[in-house]
């Protein structure tokens, strides 16, 4: 096992930390909860391990279908082994049904379920507020390969074939979800970061009940709860 040498960056939910493998990095998942560009912020005991818990089960399961990611393998309760990556600031996001800023931008009615998935695309800016970008943004404020961008959307939309099958198998709902890309080591490109209930929203198929960070976002009940429903369908 590499070992844990300097902290390399730490965000609102993980610390990054290097390893005496120049390609390998830690990813530590934290107990912060956060919303709103970080504007709500709780700590919440086990939020970490639950993330690091049920990231680590879909990497594998991506794994499984031929899907790159930067996914080693999960160390400990907190944290995870991953390649590092040349991370691209851009999110890739695909929705099966309305909800979030696609009701508010587009007028949708939340719930409604879209013909075929919607893809859209993001750039990762705090400062300001992910904007929604084109293709032609992309290129032009060079914040991914234009020759990659195709590959990490077919890519997103393969995820999403896996994904809702396999939640639907467990009676959830796969609503939306995003993802971020980078250039491994090898040069190829794979998904990055993580995949958990604070980047996906997953409602119960039978009851409708949000089972996702919008508990956090707009207090509609125990988070952790929402995320040990999860993790106990889907293990």
């Amino acid at each position: 096992m590499p070992e844990k040498r300097d902290i390399l960056y730490e965000g609102k939910a993980k610390i990054v930390y290097l390893t005496d493998d120049p390609d390998k990095l830690i990813l530590h998942f934290k107990d912060t909860a956060t919303a709103f560009d970080g504007v709500k912020r709780a700590e919440l005991k086990g939020k970490g391990a639950l993330n690091n818990t049920i990231s680590s089960l879909i990497f594998e399961i991506l794994h499984k279908k031929g899907i790159k990611t930067h996914f080693i393998e999960k160390l400990s309760n907190n944290e995870m082994l991953v390649w590092r990556a040349e991370r691209f600031p851009v999110e890739v996001v695909v929705r099966n049904i309305a909800a979030g800023s696609v009701v508010k931008r587009l007028g949708f009615k939340e719930g409604e379920v879209f013909r075929k998935p919607l893809v859209e695309l993001f750039y990762k800016n705090d400062e300001l507020h992910d904007p929604l970008v084109c293709e032609e943004h992309v290129e032009l404020m060079n914040l991914a390969p234009i020759e990659f961008l195709h590959q990490m959307k077919e890519t997103a939309l393969k995820v999403n074939d896996v994904l809702r099958e396999f939640f639907s198998q467990q009676g959830i709902k796969l609503v939306d979800f995003k993802l971020e890309f980078g250039r491994l080591p090898d040069g190829s490109v794979g998904i990055v970061d993580e995949i958990s209930p604070d980047s996906m929203r997953l409602w119960d198929a039978k009851t409708g009940e949000k089972l996702d960070k919008d508990r956090f976002r707009f207090d509609l009940g125990d988070l952790l709860e929402g995320y040990r429903k999860i993790l106990k369908r889907i293990s």
